[in-house]
């Protein structure tokens, strides 16, 4: 009987210790929130292929978008964040075969989204100087080179998505293009590059509001086509996101000499004062349909939201936008971090009111109804990923 209540006596001080003690997998609130992100995505998904909810390995834009932002966290310091390089290398030595064909990879829909997970190849590259990654990046330029385009030279979105160029399409391809051209000397990159978004700023730009539509048609028959300007209805936020760090980031990669630089530092100058004007007074945060305000079921949306703070620290730190934008970003980021960010006993911490996924096309008219319906998740990619970049950019 003694012996059954020492027994007892153990099991339930075993109990109390487990219950106090830390895990040893336990993520410190004494790191910066980037790392605390990229920690909490690399404890949810220990395969990175795993990244956007995949059921199995896939070339595709997420797992490159959240891949890239720790690769900027590696860059840091190599030597602490060795991790990082490891999860994007694994990444690409799945999905890359040794010859340098990637899988899953189908040239002949001319979908720019594939060129997005390119980005990690180039770093790699360098480090190991394997050439089958440096082969992977030649295969994403022949696309460019081959892809369909308007009648003015701007890239169809996709194959099926004829005549038609996205905002999203700008962050897919343009900072792949313009660091190919800087990597390898291809001079004619920055050409296009410059051509892409000035063509998407003169089609999609508001002259009212300073935002951007999402799409536009040039063929104006889509059934979502603006009869004479072929623009969508509405301006997505994600869709300006995408486009605004693309802006941002091709000039990490453009020659300062290239005529067409100045123009792409002016589309992010008369960017930025529409996003100050549309981000929420009270919360420092952006709406799902950005100039729609409080609107019934319009909401706060955090990859858009992380999307405008990093484009606006980035653009302010580098001298591309004054000073004051960054104070801008920092209450984004703090609104961001006040009412979208959760955090678990545990450490990991949780990014809400994701928007899953918004097109263009015959059943997805662009209307107001359509993306406030869209699926709402937490911790998407599409949202984490520009989390970690916005937060590395005011080093929070």
């Amino acid at each position: 009987m003694r012996k059954q209540s020492l027994l007892g006596l153990l099991l339930a001080l075993m109990l109390t210790t487990s219950a106090s003690t830390p895990p040893s997998d336990k993520i410190p609130a004494s790191l910066k929130w980037s790392e605390r992100m990229a920690l909490s995505i690399k404890k949810n998904n220990p395969e990175p292929w795993m990244i956007e909810f995949s059921q199995k390995p896939v070339w595709s834009y997420p797992q490159g978008l959240v891949l890239l932002s720790m690769e900027k966290i590696w860059r840091q310091n190599p030597k602490q964040h060795q991790h990082y390089l490891e999860y994007i290398k694994a990444y690409a030595d799945l999905m890359i075969d040794g010859e340098g064909n990637i899988k899953t990879y189908d040239v002949y829909t001319f979908n720019l989204d594939m060129m997005n997970s390119g980005k990690i190849l180039f770093n790699l590259y360098e480090q190991t100087k394997n050439e089958k990654y440096k082969k992977a990046i030649v295969t994403l330029r022949n696309q460019l080179q081959w892809q369909p385009r308007t009648t003015e030279g701007g890239y169809w979105h996709k194959l099926r998505y004829p005549w038609q160029m996205w905002l999203d399409g700008a962050y897919m391809s343009a900072p792949f293009l313009a660091q190919y051209g800087n990597t390898f000397n291809d001079n004619q990159a920055f050409d296009i590059v410059a051509n892409q978004l000035i063509l998407l700023e003169q089609h999609t730009r508001d002259p009212k509001t300073g935002l951007l539509y999402h799409g536009w048609d040039e063929s104006k028959l889509q059934p979502w086509a603006n009869k004479q300007t072929g623009t969508s209805p509405n301006f997505w936020g994600r869709a300006i996101g995408w486009y605004a760090m693309a802006s941002v980031d091709v000039l990490d990669y453009f020659p300062q000499e290239h005529p067409k630089r100045k123009d792409i530092v002016g589309i992010l100058q008369r960017l930025a004062p529409a996003l100050q004007k549309y981000q929420d007074a009270e919360k420092g945060l952006w709406y799902q349909v950005v100039d729609q305000g409080k609107r019934k079921d319009n909401y706060m949306e955090a990859s858009a939201s992380s999307m405008f703070v990093y484009a606006l620290a980035k653009g302010a730190n580098k001298g591309y936008l004054d000073k004051s934008f960054r104070k801008v970003a920092e209450k984004g980021h703090q609104g961001l971090v006040n009412h979208l960010i959760q955090v678990k006993p545990d450490g990991e911490v949780n990014l809400t009111q994701v928007c899953a996924v918004a097109g263009l096309s015959a059943d997805r008219d662009g209307s107001y109804d359509y993306y406030v319906k869209e699926k709402i998740r937490t911790d998407d990619p599409k949202g984490t990923g520009p989390f970690i970049l916005a937060s590395l950019e005011l080093n929070k």
